[in-house]
């Protein structure tokens, strides 16, 4: 159990991380349901069922759900071809329903073989992807609505152009000026944030956030012509009273439950929201400090339940998002109370202080979100993979140009198929085999270590328990691929917050890349 020590300095990071995660929500989920055709209301109440019934149910501890900008041309393309908003919203529910089937099938699993150099793509494309869509919100251009990542919008008009067209003609003098100070401030912060103290709690984009409301009052002090209207401002809808606000909130149409097309939609959402919530949820176990390794069959159903709520009370689908779940990790957040918090606040600031949030300037969340992208996306992450050879540079590269020109679906669907061409199983048979006597486990490799054995050697190490003594033996290996190496190199990071002591056996120097490290295990030659 953990002690009321630990759990009071979790939650003293979790509160303030909570916020921020709250805050760069709320302009992404407006803009999501924008460009579905949706009413607005609707993305916010898939951020706020995202965040609390999603957040109850995963046992992700950093992943953050929400209407998700991966699924927008789907729901544009749904909402127009079916006769109401609510008959989509039971499409949603259904949705739900099917994804509930998948975790009974046990689809989960289906995220293991993902190769981790697909994953570092993903996450290094969406992370250029937050900075290219960011700048022209920077500069005050503020035509495409946040949260759309798709190269090419409805209106023609690609990322490029966009970005062509804010720096020519459309920059706003104090859009930039914030955006500016806010950028300084967030990379002075992550040096200058101290170690102890309460400030260590204090998250760089919280900051921000104030700096851009209160810049933008002092500019309307000092000089008002650049102090930033309402289209430069974050827009929550504004409801005017209990009522009003209950109004928001609609019910599906139960009448269409025959209709064809409903059903198609429903298990078009289902597929595609699993796949994008899976692929999160494993990026997200990638960036997680403590390298935690999140029930990926058990989040099949948490998202399920999450739609079947969000459907029933006229949300959109949600799904796992890399882009609020990164926010979360970048916040300082350690366990999912964040998560949790993040849709309370949702739903808290909605219903009680929307004038107060409509006072947010774009161009500060625009400043968070490229530091956020900047940390997916920095130069060190394509080195390392470069140094480990082609069979896991090669698939990171047309990973990141797959989803920067198209979309994240497509582009991991491309990077997989390059990756499985370097990346081919040798054999099926049994690889890794698990004993243990009492306290004492070992886990040994009878042969080579190939992609295909990932969720073998992950199940093997799964079955480990908390205080164990544990050998991982590779002495019968003469290669150990790079994805099976992260997995072992994860377990043993994890292995110190679960008093697990690990010994490996086998020297695989020179054979794969990099080393195993390992501070709390001992490393012999075979």
């Amino acid at each position: 159990m953990p002690s009321s020590k630990s759990l009071l300095a979790t939650a003293r990071a979790d509160v303030p991380a909570s916020i921020v995660v709250a805050l760069v929500a709320l302009p992404l989920c407006l803009g999501v349901a924008l460009a579905s055709g949706a009413p607005l209301f609707s993305g916010l109440i898939a951020g706020i069922v995202g965040g609390i019934v999603v957040g109850s149910l995963s046992r992700s501890p950093l992943s953050v759900s929400g209407p998700a900008a991966g699924l927008t041309v789907i729901v544009l393309a749904a909402i127009e071809s079916l006769p109401s908003y609510q008959v989509f919203t039971l499409a949603v529910m259904l949705a739900g329903i099917l994804q509930l089937g998948f975790y009974f099938t046990r689809a989960g699993i289906l995220a293991e073989f993902v190769p981790s150099s697909v994953i570092t793509g993903m996450l290094a494309a969406i992370g250029l992807i937050l900075i290219l869509k960011q700048i022209p919100h920077a500069v005050g251009y503020d035509a495409e609505a946040e949260g759309i990542f798709e190269f090419t919008t409805g209106d023609g008009i690609n990322t490029f152009t966009r970005i062509t067209d804010s720096l020519t003609g459309s920059v706003t003098p104090g859009a930039v000026l914030i955006a500016a100070v806010c950028l300084i401030f967030l990379f002075w912060w992550d040096g200058a944030r101290p170690k102890t103290g309460p400030l260590r709690f204090v998250p760089g984009p919280l900051v921000v956030v104030l700096i851009g409301v209160f810049g933008n009052m002092l500019l309307g002090a000092v000089k008002p012509e650049w102090q930033l209207g309402p289209r430069h401002l974050v827009q929550v809808p504004r409801a005017g009273g209990v009522g009003e606000f209950v109004n928001l909130f609609t019910l599906p149409d139960f009448s269409a439950i025959t209709n064809g097309t409903v059903w198609t939609v429903a298990i078009t959402l289902a597929i595609v929201a699993s796949l994008e919530s899976l692929l999160s949820v494993k990026a997200v176990d990638e960036i997680d400090p403590q390298r935690r390794t999140t029930d990926k069959n058990w989040e099949l159903l948490a998202q399920g339940g999450g739609n079947i709520v969000s459907g029933l009370i006229g949300g959109l689908p949600v799904t796992s998002v890399i882009v609020r779940s990164s926010a979360n990790v970048d916040a300082g957040a350690e366990s999912k109370l964040s998560t949790l918090l993040h849709g309370t606040w949702l739903l808290l600031s909605v219903a009680l202080i929307p004038a107060i949030l409509n006072l947010i300037p774009l161009s500060a969340l625009a400043a968070v979100l490229i530091a956020t992208g900047y940390k997916l996306t920095k130069p060190k992450l394509f080195m390392e993979r470069f140094k480990q050879g082609w069979t896991q540079f090669v698939p990171l590269v047309v990973t990141v140009a797959a989803i920067l020109f198209t979309d994240l679906l497509e582009g991991i669907v491309i990077g997989m198929a390059v990756g499985f061409v370097f990346v081919i199983a040798r054999n099926f048979r049994t690889a890794v085999t698990v004993a243990h006597a009492g306290d004492d486990w070992l886990v040994r490799a009878r042969r080579n270590l190939y992609f295909i054995h990932k969720y073998e050697l992950q199940k093997s190490l799964g079955r480990v328990p908390d205080g164990a003594n544990l050998m991982i033996d590779l002495t019968s290996t003469n290669y150990v691929d790079l994805d099976n190496v992260d997995i072992i190199n994860a377990f043993i990071k994890n292995a110190r917050y679960r008093d697990i002591r690990v010994l490996i056996r086998g020297d695989i120097a020179g054979r794969t890349a990099p080393m195993i490290d390992a501070p709390i295990a001992e490393v012999h030659a075979a």
